[in-house]
């Protein structure tokens, strides 16, 4: 029972216990206004903790599971089975690919047209979920392979909104059309995933803006996927389509909950910024996800130099609060 917990703590916080206070409060709470050798262990400690486990890159592999559900995705600690848990696997392995299973539960609020619909994002099967209940406009990337002849094929039956990564002009493109498509209230409600790429569904990274700056209501929806009968989230980096969609097919069952919660609208002197993180809130509180600031475009890329400079800025306007550098006051 005791290892038990000590697992679950360990799943739950992570290898290593983070005290959670920030540059300012640390530093500026020993002095202020001048430098101090001494402040290099508080970025060595930082360093130290995000070479161990940093909180961004474990967002882009499955969840950790606290027992093994008979799947090949497991604990490091489930590793060695009896031989009879591995007979019950392989009668497992008789049923999954003899049977699927797959439901989710709905709730009220459901998006209305010339609305904006926005959800966090774990899986392509987010748009399958949301469409058996209703149709949308989808804006999304331009995806290869299979999921890009499925794209090819929904671009002839509506209209929808699709874009290069790479490409900036595309995005202002995106906006003006979005905004043409939210003034016809005839129209249906376009379906806008802001993390812009696949999260594990432990939490909800940076909303972009975009959606944000171009008016009109926004109904977000909170989906939350149970791990403990299959791995929804797609690892783009690791797995095909092919390859997510045998994984998909040959789980125990994809079992989901969807929550549409009240429509918002952005407050007056709010900028798209502060709306985005406002509508990420509660969509994290409703699925019980915890809220990040990061982008989830640190999947594929380095972290932005102007990120490493803000962090430059706030130190350096601690040591020089007070004029003691410029003086000589080294301590």
């Amino acid at each position: 029972m005791q290892k038990a917990l000590a697992l679950e703590n360990l799943i739950a916080n992570g290898i290593i216990q983070r005290e959670e206070t920030s540059m300012e409060k640390e530093i500026a709470g020993q002095h202020r206004g001048y430098f101090n050798l001494a402040d290099i262990m508080y970025f060595a400690k930082k360093g130290c903790e995000a070479v161990a486990e940093d909180e961004v890159t474990q967002r882009f592999t499955s969840e950790e599971l606290l027992s093994w559900n008979l799947l090949s995705r497991t604990n490091a600690n489930f590793h060695l089975v009896s031989w009879q848990l591995t007979a019950v696997w392989f009668i497992g392995i008789l049923i999954r690919y003899s049977n699927s299973s797959h439901g989710c539960c709905y709730r009220e609020n459901r998006p209305q047209k010339g609305g904006i619909c926005v959800a966090n994002h774990t899986s392509p099967l987010d748009v399958l979920i949301l469409a058996s209940d209703g149709c949308y406009s989808l804006v999304g990337q331009v995806h290869g392979g299979l999921l890009g002849l499925i794209q090819k094929s929904c671009m002839q039956t509506s209209q929808h909104v699709l874009f290069e990564r790479s490409e900036m002009k595309d995005r202002h493109l995106v906006r003006k059309r979005i905004r043409e498509h939210i003034a016809d209230k005839a129209k249906l409600p376009i379906l806008i995933f802001p993390e812009g790429t696949c999260i594990n569904n432990t939490s909800v990274m940076m909303f972009k803006k975009g959606s944000f700056e171009v008016g009109g209501t926004i109904h977000p929806v909170a989906i939350k996927y149970d791990p403990r009968f299959g791995d929804a989230f797609w690892n783009s980096t690791k797995y095909s389509m092919m390859t997510y969609s045998f994984n998909v097919l040959t789980s125990w069952a994809i079992v989901c909950n969807v929550w549409y919660l009240p429509p918002m609208v952005k407050e007056e002197e709010e900028d798209a910024v502060h709306f985005a993180n406002r509508v990420k809130a509660v969509i994290a509180a409703q699925g019980g996800m915890s809220v990040l600031p990061w982008d989830g475009g640190l999947k594929r890329k380095k972290v932005k130099e102007s990120f490493k400079e803000e962090q430059q800025k706030k130190y350096c306007q601690l040591v020089t609060e007070n004029g003691f550098v410029g003086n000589g006051n080294v301590h």
